[in-house]
């Protein structure tokens, strides 16, 4: 079966990325068609990258959960018009963990992430990461209470399932170039 990481992009105090990885989690698993984990940038402790002094031990471990598998979906929060620091750090941190598989974005922000999705794209094509086409943009204003409560839209999870009947075929296919 799949291994499918969700990566929550966020480390921020006070962040709403838990909250949507768990949604994207509950609505991927009642399609049983691949394993899905969430995975916590924040958990890794990852200095900045080329920092000296920096504690580095949860490196081997960020590896390791990355190259375990064969796709991912990000939850991107927007900031500044691009990704966090934090999980433009983490993607940098490893190279052929990420190569030829495949990966989802769900985004959200005050125009739904889109930018932060957009920049994204351009990272993960140079990681060798096939990102589908089908991307669910969450908006502050209609699909979080007051900014930090998620309530989702109902459509939202139509276009999550969009997305995954795209990164599955794609998951897999990739994953016959890997073994």
């Amino acid at each position: 079966m799949l291994k499918i990481g969700i990566i929550l992009g966020s480390t921020r105090e006070g962040r709403v990325s838990p909250q949507v990885g768990t949604w994207v989690k509950e609505v991927a698993e009642k399609r049983r068609d691949a394993g899905y984990e969430i995975i916590d940038i924040a958990d890794f402790k990852l200095p900045l990258l080329g920092e000296p002094g920096g504690d580095a031990s949860g490196v081997a471990a960020w590896s390791e959960k990355v190259g375990a598998c064969d796709g991912f979906v990000f939850i991107v929060a927007e900031y500044n018009h691009s990704i966090t620091g934090a999980l433009k750090n983490a993607l940098d941190y490893l190279r052929v963990e990420w190569n030829n598989k495949a990966a989802g974005i769900v985004s959200y922000g005050s125009v739904g992430g889109a930018r932060a999705a957009e920049h994204l794209r351009g990272i993960l094509g140079e990681l060798l990461v096939a990102d589908v086409r089908v991307h669910p943009a969450l908006s502050l204003f209609t699909d979080f209470e007051n900014g930090s409560v998620f309530k989702p839209k109902e459509v939202q999870a139509d276009s999550v399932h969009q997305m995954l009947d795209q990164l599955v075929p794609w998951a897999t296919a990739l994953k016959t170039i890997r073994s």
